[in-house]
């Protein structure tokens, strides 16, 4: 592994799900491990508040699922910033995808058995994790309906779906915004994410000086992360 800055003088900035949690056949059957989230806290502890977690879910998704346990919530790609507790929710402002490429998502993923919608602020999520023979289909029917917007939205490629987004969204943009305020400004940013989406995190920690690690290369999986933070989450 990299060389890593002391919990002092760093900033965590997580990926959730394949980082913390292991994916799900569906996003709502996901699991949290008993051990994460004191192991954030203890962290938390160790950093002087500097974590948070960076994900495509939204806000509420990771308070149900990991309560106070991270400082700092970046959700949808950074499209909504909870810089701490208490705080509001910074929404940019961003065009969000057509009702109806929604409701012709759903009607598509209807007539195959295990594709799911996952609707979101600004766009929707294809899951085809229980149908992969059918990614192809479902990119070209996606892609159909990205070119009446082009200028407006993007697809992205993440692990066994496709995501619409908007242009101008992403993880690095949601690091930058989360270390230019306490408690992350000044510190040394380390990223931790799995899939594709994480790759612009990580080259914005880079940017920073800090350091970027992904499940696969440096961690063998999510277990070894969360083993690994419980680590640095220890006693001095």
């Amino acid at each position: 592994m990299k060389p890593l800055p002391d919990p002092q003088q760093a900033a965590y900035l997580l990926d959730m799900d394949g980082t913390l949690i292991d994916i799900a056949p569906t996003p709502d059957s996901v699991l949290v491990p008993p051990g994460l989230t004191p192991s954030l806290h203890a962290l938390r502890g160790r950093c002087g508040n500097a974590v948070a977690v960076v994900t495509g879910r939204s806000i509420d998704q990771v308070d149900r699922l990991l309560g106070d346990a991270p400082f700092a919530v970046a959700g949808e790609h950074g499209s909504a910033v909870r810089h701490g507790p208490g705080l509001p929710v910074i929404i940019a402002e961003l065009p969000s995808a057509p009702l109806a490429w929604v409701e012709r998502a759903e009607a598509l993923a209807a007539r195959h058995p295990g594709a799911s919608v996952e609707p979101k602020r600004h766009g929707f999520v294809l899951h085809y994790r229980a149908v992969p023979d059918m990614a192809e289909v479902f990119q070209l029917a996606i892609r159909g309906m990205l070119a009446e917007q082009p200028r407006d939205f993007t697809l992205l490629a993440s692990k066994m779906a496709w995501e619409v987004r908007p242009v101008g969204v992403d993880k690095g943009r949601a690091v930058a915004a989360l270390m230019a305020s306490s408690p992350f400004a000044g510190r040394v940013p380390v990223y931790i994410g799995d899939d594709v989406t994480d790759e612009d995190g990580i080259a914005e920690a880079e940017r920073r000086g800090g350091i970027g690690l992904r499940v696969g290369t440096d961690f063998k999986d999510p277990d070894a992360v969360r083993a690994w933070l419980a680590g640095l989450g220890g006693p001095f």
